[in-house]
């Protein structure tokens, strides 16, 4: 089974480049499955949201182009759609989290004739209510091959979470920093581990956002008096890995460009 992971898409345009080049990459590379983490596009130049989020259409867009699965992280509930968009079966948010929050954690689909599990985590450094991992995994269910989406800051945890996984899921991605880790971690029993897959969005900013806010408030600027976020304006760039899972184990993953 080849599995196609796509980190942070920042902005429509980003989600529309997606839509392009999707379709070739899952040929190119005999793709079984698309999971990719769609938290920042509803983002734009044009009608910026504070916060970004998720819109119905953008989401529709990605799964009709190829994407299978969509995963999320502290921004899942901005937006202008959130009931409609977690409503979604394919749409996850962390699942570590107090009751109330909209939306569910973790799905399991069949792709090639396997359960596949995607599990969506969160640390409190991306979400400050997120509850302890070690304190809720016992009460998943988690059929088949697993993939976790490590939605938080710490490269410590999930390093720390992947050992205490290994062998148990097939891999541990990490997102939300948007800037792509060099190691690719595969341990002699299956479980890969990249810290964080990186940003698919606009360069030139920070975090795919026009450095124009940020050096407002670097310089004393009060953030509620300065206009919303606008997207960065440079090229953009592909934030992807790729892995082979043979039995419920990675036997391979490299990054995409």
């Amino acid at each position: 089974m080849n599995v196609l992971f796509i980190g942070d898409i920042v902005g429509r345009e980003a989600a529309e480049w997606v839509v392009g080049c999707l379709p070739k990459l899952r040929q190119k590379h005999n793709v079984d499955l698309t999971i990719a983490n769609a938290e920042n596009i509803a983002v734009s130049a044009a009608s910026p949201f504070n916060g970004f989020g998720m819109s119905v259409d953008l989401v529709e867009m990605l799964f009709a182009c190829g994407v299978d699965v969509i995963t999320s992280g502290n921004h899942a509930w901005d937006g202008p759609d959130v009931e409609q968009v977690h409503a979604h079966p394919r749409v996850l948010r962390p699942f570590n989290l107090p009751q109330g929050r909209p939306g569910k954690g973790l799905i399991t689909i069949q792709v090639a004739g396997e359960s596949v599990t995607i599990v969506n985590v969160a640390d409190k450094n991306a979400i400050p209510d997120a509850l302890p991992l070690e304190q809720v995994w016992a009460q998943l269910d988690l059929p088949g091959t697993v993939i976790v989406d490590f939605h938080g800051e710490s490269a410590m945890q999930k390093h720390v979470l992947a050992c205490a996984l290994d062998g148990k899921v097939a891999a541990v991605l990490g997102t939300h920093t948007h800037e792509p880790t060099m190691f690719l971690h595969l341990s002699p029993v299956g479980t890969a581990l990249v810290c964080d897959v990186g940003m698919t969005g606009p360069l030139g900013g920070v975090q795919g956002i026009s450095p124009a806010f940020f050096h407002d408030v670097f310089h004393g600027a009060d953030p509620a008096g300065l206009p919303p976020y606008m997207l960065a304006t440079g090229p953009l760039t592909l934030g992807a890995v790729l892995l082979r899972i043979t039995e419920g184990k990675t036997r391979e993953i490299h990054r995409l460009e």
